[in-house]
């Protein structure tokens, strides 16, 4: 019987119920990149490079912390589950962080932000490394994992959309009812995921399974298995893929409001539009792309994502601009164009770390999904560092500020396109690079998952005799 009809199918209530969780994950994740970032360096001037270097410490910092939290949460074993009580604890520390970044008044200095922005690490540290092994252990077949993740990517996509149109639905309401104050667009996003956080975790941590992997040996972790893990090919590619494709959206995101509005002339609302329709192209690619992973391999839909991506982004700077009469009508369909090829990034590369996980625990023995998970987090984490380190001292060298928007020099202006077009192309390659010769296919996966169920049918089995010996034993000290 082959792997596809084997596997169970997914239930609706565990797609939804998991993909709860995610929604302010991925809000959080966008609104960072895409409005707080531009926030503090316009808005609160804050200046670029000293944003750059806070946020660049703060990722160091908190490189070495990830690890640790990794390591705790594959050891961990309670009544309510491995992986879940983590992501419980993670909830409230996520939440105290986002209202302090959020809110922020003028005034603030680089102290402030790098305190809490620490403390928002941490928050989505512990909560996205439970979630992801928690994941990976959910839905254990090749093609149903990359489904599964598409779906997850695919109800992702409305905490986002949520997030980003809360802005554009305040400020129409604010027209409507001619409301001349209410909260700036940075602050109506953070009490929507403020709202969002706890329900969403709730949802998962009370409605979804958690399934325990049986440790074969009794081993603790040891700097041998670390070593091990980190000299292996597919995570040494799957890291720097995480860390390229993080970065070339994540470049492209920290850019995006400068260049839109400032170099290519659209008004800040059309910025945003774009930028919506760029996030709900997910809706249709997250699930598509993760169906292709599954029909055809996770690899090479990875290597075609990256084409696509690279393609996309090379029209956006000879597309009309936005003042221009079709300016707004051309940039459309390039940025849902975009949007569906970068949507898969994450969500494959998830998938590919969790057939990973299952070769090592049958390597080593134990459950290692959260210092797996916890790998390609922390190249997520140095390329968020790395598009702000890299990108804004590119911008004050070319000589682009902020505060001047359309009025800087027309070669600052021409800089700031090459900077952001350059970036996200060059980094996508080499993400689509990492996949060439990938050997962990479904076929080889299969085995994998094999001989576990075998190995664990035979551990279940003898912990059961143990158990009945026990009971046996107690039995008769009563008699």
């Amino acid at each position: 019987m082959s792997e596809r009809r084997a596997a169970p199918r997914m239930s609706l209530r565990t797609i939804l119920g998991f993909a709860a969780g995610s929604l302010p994950l991925s809000a959080v994740g966008t609104a960072m990149g895409i409005s707080v970032q531009p926030y503090y360096a316009q808005d609160l001037g804050l200046g670029l490079i000293p944003i750059a270097i806070a946020f660049f410490i703060v990722r160091i910092v908190d490189s070495f912390v990830d690890p640790a939290l990794a390591v705790a949460m594959d050891g961990t074993r309670t009544p309510f589950g491995r992986y879940r009580p983590w992501m419980l604890v993670g909830m409230p520390v996520l939440m105290v962080a986002v209202y302090q970044l959020f809110m922020a008044k003028p005034g603030i200095d680089l102290t402030y932000l790098m305190i809490w922005y620490f403390v928002f690490a941490l928050g989505t540290s512990t909560v996205g490394l439970s979630r992801g092994a928690w994941s990976a252990n959910l839905i254990t077949r090749y093609d149903q994992r990359s489904r599964f993740y598409g779906y997850l990517g695919f109800i992702s996509v409305i905490g986002t959309l949520v997030v980003l149109g809360t802005p554009v639905v305040s400020s129409s309401l604010a027209a409507i009812f001619h409301i001349k104050s209410r909260p700036n667009d940075v602050q109506l996003m953070g009490w929507t995921i403020l709202a969002l956080t706890p329900i969403g975790t709730a949802i998962t941590a009370f409605f979804v399974h958690e399934p325990i992997t049986v440790n074969s040996t009794a081993q603790r972790f040891r700097w041998q298995d670390f070593r091990d893990i980190l000299r292996k090919p597919e995570v040494i590619r799957l890291s720097i893929s995480q860390f390229a494709l993080t970065l070339s959206p994540g470049w492209m995101g920290n850019l995006y409001v400068f260049f839109f509005t400032a170099a290519r002339g659209f008004t800040q609302p059309q910025a945003y539009l774009l930028l919506i329709l760029y996030v709900m192209s997910g809706v249709l690619g997250a699930p598509l792309i993760g169906y292709l992973g599954g029909r055809f391999s996770k690899h090479r839909t990875m290597i075609a994502t990256t084409i696509g991506y690279s393609l996309g982004l090379c029209t956006v700077v000879v597309a009309p601009r936005g003042d221009a009469p079709l300016g707004l009508i051309v940039g459309v369909p390039i940025m849902i164009w975009c949007g569906f090829m970068g949507n898969g990034f994450d969500l494959m590369t998830g998938a590919m770390m969790a057939d990973v996980g299952d070769q090592v625990r049958l390597e080593q023995g134990k459950e290692r999904m959260a210092v797996l998970f916890a790998l390609t987090g922390l190249a997520a984490k140095w390329a968020a560092a790395g598009a702000v380190i890299i990108s804004y001292p590119l911008l004050a060298w070319i000589g682009y500020q902020p505060p001047l928007a359309e009025h800087n020099s027309p070669a600052a202006l021409r800089g700031l396109e090459i900077v952001f077009i350059a970036g996200p192309i060059f980094w996508a390659v080499v993400g689509g690079l990492c996949f060439v010769g990938w050997k962990l296919d479904a076929t080889k996966h299969a085995d994998i998952r094999a001989k576990l169920e075998a190995r664990d049918a035979i551990f279940a089995a003898q912990s059961m005799t143990e158990e009945a010996q026990i009971l046996v034993g107690e039995a008769e000290i009563v008699k």
